[in-house]
């Protein structure tokens, strides 16, 4: 089971106890599950109860216990323990929720972790669209291109404008927006990468400004020379309060550069999926019992790093992200072919899909970046 149906399976429940009169509350158009925090257990939790507490008139911890036998009936899931207020832990069983997510992962490509559709848009009620706008800053509308298009991903329908752009950002960079000058009286500088939760507007008048520590300007011809790549990940790597290196260690081919650990991984992938072929296997997703299972952890972390990223404007919680799955990935990706006179198997087309889900993950989110995802590195 995905952590994606996971979050539905969340909701069937609360919709049988609601069908069942064990609840009166309207169900939720979602429902969060993470990884579990301090305290927590199993592989996921879920604070739905706390969510519905209010409008059902009923503590978080009665809310959970109405819906802890509904999760327990369900395949995949194997445990459900209550802790704190009304948190619900989830455990699964994970040979089926690894096959699971690799063949989600597979199924998506590269959009995995995307929203299908608008999710409140102007057109619905209480819909808007989110405006972007950036200050003549190099790094500011670089991030603020990024957080469109993450915000995208997630269902939103975004406007980025800035209040300048030089010709050498776009033909360097390729930055774009989708207007330059000043905002409407009613939309300030808006985009702030803090490191703090920025509110969503609830209307289209009401920024959410993004505003980062500025390059330096002596430092932007520097930056500028790293090229398209490298220089976009110099602005979208560091956290919003740390101000980018901009050498050229971003350009290293070692393994001391994040970027090239996860360009490299990626790669790696790819020729693993080549090799493959001429060795006459393709993936087939299927039990992954001696697989690192925080690689497999991190693989369905991705949908929820990538909305926290979309809604905090914050790219560099992406980036950091990758680097995360390439270093756990890359200790893995020898083990795919067959070795010697070694006969493929079902163990090695189960590694070769999640070698492909790796990949796939990298690409996506290289892509969201705006940085390339070479299949030869």
């Amino acid at each position: 089971m995905t952590p994606v149906e996971l979050s539905r399976t969340v909701l069937h429940a609360v919709r049988r106890a609601v069908d069942a009169g064990e609840l009166s509350v309207a169900v939720p158009t979602r429902a969060v599950v993470a990884p579990p925090g301090s305290g927590g257990c199993g592989d996921y939790a879920t604070s739905i109860a706390l969510q519905l507490a209010r409008p059902a008139g009923q503590p978080p911890l009665k809310v959970a216990e109405v819906l802890r036998p509904h999760l327990l009936g369900v395949d995949g899931i194997t445990d459900v323990v209550l802790t704190g207020p009304g948190f619900l832990n989830i455990s699964l069983d994970r040979a089926a929720s690894g096959v699971g997510l690799v063949g989600e992962i597979l199924r998506r490509g590269d959009r995995y972790g995307y929203v299908d559709g608008y999710v409140n848009a102007p057109d619905q009620p209480g819909g808007r669209v989110v405006r972007l706008h950036c200050p003549h800053d190099l790094r500011a509308v670089v991030v603020g291109e990024v957080a469109a298009r993450m915000l995208r991903s997630q269902g939103a329908l975004v406007r980025v404008t800035a209040e300048g752009v030089e010709p050498v950002w776009t033909s360097v960079l390729g930055v774009t927006v989708d207007a330059v000058g000043r905002a409407p009286a009613e939309l300030t500088v808006n985009v702030r990468p803090v490191p703090v939760p920025v509110p969503v507007p609830a209307s289209a008048e009401l920024a959410v400004n993004v505003r980062p520590v500025p390059v330096p300007a002596p430092a932007s011809a520097e930056l500028l020379a790293l090229g398209r790549d490298a220089g976009r990940w110099a602005l979208l790597h560091p956290a919003a309060h740390d101000r980018p290196r901009v050498g050229d260690q971003h350009l290293v081919q070692r393994e001391s550069n994040p970027l090239f650990r996860v360009r490299y991984t990626h790669a790696r992938a790819r020729a693993a999926s080549r090799n493959a072929a001429d060795l006459g296997f393709t993936a087939e997703p299927g039990p992954l019992a001696d697989v690192e299972p925080d690689l497999l952890a991190a693989l369905a972390d991705h949908p929820r790093v990538l909305a926290a990223a979309a809604d905090h404007r914050a790219p560099d919680r992406l980036a950091r992200h990758l680097v995360g799955v390439a270093d756990l990935a890359l200790p893995f990706l020898p083990t795919v072919l067959p070795r010697g006179g070694e006969k493929p198997s079902a163990a090695h087309r189960a590694r070769l899909a999640l070698a492909e889900a790796v990949g796939a993950v990298l690409a996506g989110g290289l892509a969201l970046l705006g940085i390339d995802a070479p299949d030869h590195l």
